[in-house]
């Protein structure tokens, strides 16, 4: 049965050099204005796309692989997403817009101030997306980097305490009666006096509260057990990434909701949303071309695949043996599980050669045998409204904010996804969590 799902938008390249290595570098936009994105966010807001999320990493990583970040722009340099977000709602009238955050560079009360802004300046349309990365920790202070699931409990301290900073003003704390004269009434300011393992501060926020409690959604990315126990306690939005099988689709789900439930939260209170990067083309034929010419792929194409993995995971892949598997200790513990997962998937560690690796990510496959991802509009229509009959909340298209890259996979999409009755064609007053909460 055809059911409405949220779409979004998944900038995972963050707000850097867009059109970088490819052609439509052609189009002669200055990737440091905001006139580009802006472009794009407009096309995302006619298209009825609820959100788009906004990678962030703020470092460069480490000596060892600067270079390799910054030589294709796979990995920096990168500008701040918070910063570019008023020139975005500037342009929309509905999409929410989700900079990521990282609790390790920002301090509870400057976050706190700093969003509480931009929600009352966007009428509600902030969500921030919390990610945990220790890489950059040094560059925040000369303590030695958390693991894995410690940052995670830093994220939730840090986030635990700007929602007590945001919910500082309690009821008819704010007055605004030019009868009385009287603005607020500070007896109804909480003090907030956090002393945690992480972070120290006091309160009240100096910001005022939203109309109806309507704070910043929170969006979350990790797929390991912590990571989804975040997302059940705390997250709105949780970016998925795994195999859309009915099967995988209905585990993972089942997994943030159990963790939802955990939290003593509804399943409906987190919104799923898979991952997907689409290869649009014009016909079948012309995606089996696609497909087939990318069954081979050359040393120079593993190359740069391996490039953008040693981007990601902060490890210099480029300098190991293709025809031999990882050596043992190859990725440190600051490197994300999740990232390191999908680099192997369900592959032997201690036997399959990197190449063997590298080359999965250089096959295309087809959307209508569940391959891959390069298909027609009708393809990716059919695949989003199966989805859908497997109680899927929705999907994040991935790709660069680039109105080529938005056209190409929007322009024909969009009306295919409406006549289904899969895309919304009105939008909820009240702001981004309002959209959420509609279906």
């Amino acid at each position: 049965m055809t059911r409405l799902q949220h779409l979004g938008w998944f900038l995972a390249r963050g707000f850097g050099p867009h059109g970088w290595g490819h052609d439509s570098l052609g189009w002669g936009y200055d990737w440091t204005r905001p006139d580009l994105y802006q472009e794009s966010a407009r096309a995302l807001d006619q298209a009825g796309i609820d959100l788009l999320i906004i990678e962030d990493a703020p470092s460069l990583g480490g000596p060892e692989t600067l270079d390799l970040r910054v030589r294709a722009a796979f990995g920096g340099p990168k500008h701040d997403p918070l910063l570019l977000a008023p020139y975005l709602f500037a342009a929309t009238r509905h999409l929410g817009v989700v900079p990521t955050v990282n609790p390790a560079a920002v301090l509870p009360y400057t976050a706190a101030r700093q969003l509480a802004s931009l929600q009352h300046l966007s009428g509600g349309r902030l969500g921030i997306n919390v990610v945990t990365d220790v890489g950059s920790a040094r560059h925040f202070s000369d303590a030695p980097p958390l693991s894995h699931d410690s940052a995670y409990d830093r994220a939730e301290e840090w986030l635990a305490g700007v929602r007590d900073l945001w919910r500082s003003w309690d009821d008819g704390a704010l007055v605004a009666d030019p009868v009385t004269g009287r603005y607020a009434d500070g007896s109804r300011l909480r003090p907030v006096r956090h002393r945690g393992e992480h972070y120290a501060f006091d309160g009240p926020l100096n910001a005022i509260p939203f109309p109806d409690g309507d704070e910043p959604a929170i969006v979350s990315p990790g797929g390991s057990a912590r990571g989804l126990g975040f997302a059940g306690a705390n997250s709105d939005v949780q970016l998925a990434l795994a195999p859309l099988t009915q099967e995988g689709v209905r585990a993972y789900r089942a997994k943030v909701h159990a963790a939802a439930r955990d939290a003593g939260r509804a399943p409906e209170d987190v919104k799923v949303l898979f991952a997907i990067k689409p290869v649009l083309v014009s016909s079948p034929e012309e995606a089996d071309r696609v497909v087939a010419a990318s069954a081979r792929p050359d040393e120079a194409t593993l190359l740069r695949v391996a490039e953008q993995q040693s981007s990601d995971l902060e490890t210099d892949l480029t300098a190991l043996d293709l025809d031999a598997p990882l050596p043992p200790g190859t990725f440190g513990e600051h490197v994300s599980h999740g990232s390191v997962r999908r680099l192997v998937g369900d592959h032997d560690v201690a036997t399959t050669p990197l190449r063997a690796l590298l080359t999965v990510f250089a096959r295309a496959g087809r959307i209508a045998d569940r391959s891959g991802w390069v298909g027609t509009a009708d393809e990716l229509a059919d695949l989003i409204e199966e989805l859908g009959e497997w109680g899927n909340d929705g999907v994040l298209l991935w790709g660069d904010l680039h109105p080529v890259t938005v056209h190409r996979t929007l322009d024909e999409l969009v009306p295919i996804l409406r006549r289904r009755g899969i895309l919304r064609t009105e939008h909820a007053e009240g702001g981004l969590r309002a959209n959420l909460r509609s279906f």
